[in-house]
């Protein structure tokens, strides 16, 4: 059977279901899933990425381009 075939499959048994409770846990499979799948596309950064996000960081901490944790803090209170 293929893909195609097993999603009309699926969806088809899905709209028999009369438990709300069944129907709650595929949905949280279904955000488990989604979830999931967003992790797989992260990319982490190349070492030249970081080294020039370290450089940038550095400049700015030179430039005093930057806040302290306590001027954050006082923002999100």
């Amino acid at each position: 059977m293929d893909l195609e075939a097993r999603k009309i499959e699926f969806v088809q048994e899905f709209l028999k279901l009369q438990s709300e409770e069944a129907i709650s846990r595929l949905e949280e499979i279904l955000r488990k899933e989604r979830k999931f799948i967003e992790k797989r596309k992260f990319k982490p950064m190349t070492q030249d990425q970081l080294s020039k996000r370290i450089e940038q960081s550095e400049s700015d901490f030179q430039n005093n381009r930057f806040k302290s944790s306590s001027e954050l803090l006082a923002k999100y209170k």
